[in-house]
């Protein structure tokens, strides 16, 4: 049982997979570089510059701005989960502290997430800018665990990637795995695994 909830957002609270990834491919496309959308899916859940590294992209500043302006061409796959909005509702109601540790800088996110609506649900939110370590390392976890003025060991941080996993683990607190983000638990460790958003609320104090 926990009294902290901080949620991952892409894969978690909305679903962007089909436009960060088609995107992605298209601008690597421009580049001379062809790749399926499986073999990109390896980039979720870091931040993009990092993502592109990992892909040893060269002329990633180039690559990243033609990426990040594409999704928009996608903007209509993206939505909030089925069932997430009244999850994240009634946390707030029950007057559970919710935060959000997420990749996306902060332009990113206010683009991407803020029209949505569910801003209003959460206390605290830590984006790729707010510190210098990022998913998988613990840093920006902690940072917004010490914004919420809440301990570890009553936490849980709940996210669909390996990278959240990860985070969650270097940082002391319980992951939650996202099923409906993830498709698959297959190798991680989670404390816990969600099938559904409604799942989430039988774990509160």
């Amino acid at each position: 049982m926990y009294r902290c909830f901080i949620f991952d957002v892409d894969g978690t609270i909305i679903d962007t997979e089909e436009a960060i990834l088609k995107s992605l491919q298209k601008a690597l496309r421009e580049e001379g570089r062809e790749h399926t959308v499986e073999e990109l899916r390896k980039i979720l859940g870091i931040p993009g510059i990092e993502g592109l590294r990992l892909l040893n992209v060269a002329n990633m500043d180039r690559v990243y701005e033609r990426w990040v302006a594409g999704i928009g061409e996608y903007a209509g796959s993206v939505s909030v989960f089925p069932g997430m909005e009244k999850v994240l509702r009634s946390l707030h109601e029950k007057n559970m502290p919710l935060g959000i540790v997420t990749s996306k800088t902060r332009q990113e996110f206010a683009d991407g997430f803020e029209p949505f609506g569910l801003g209003k649900y959460f206390r605290s939110v830590v984006t790729a800018d707010d510190t210098k370590r990022h998913k998988p390392d613990p840093e920006p976890l902690l940072a917004c665990l010490k914004k919420l003025g809440a301990g570890r060991e009553e936490a849980i941080y709940i996210g669909d990637t390996r990278y959240d996993l990860e985070c969650a683990k270097g940082a002391g607190v319980k992951f939650g795995l996202a099923l409906w983000g993830a498709k698959s638990a297959e190798g991680l460790d989670a404390d816990h695994i969600f099938s559904e958003p409604e799942e989430i609320l039988n774990l509160c104090k």
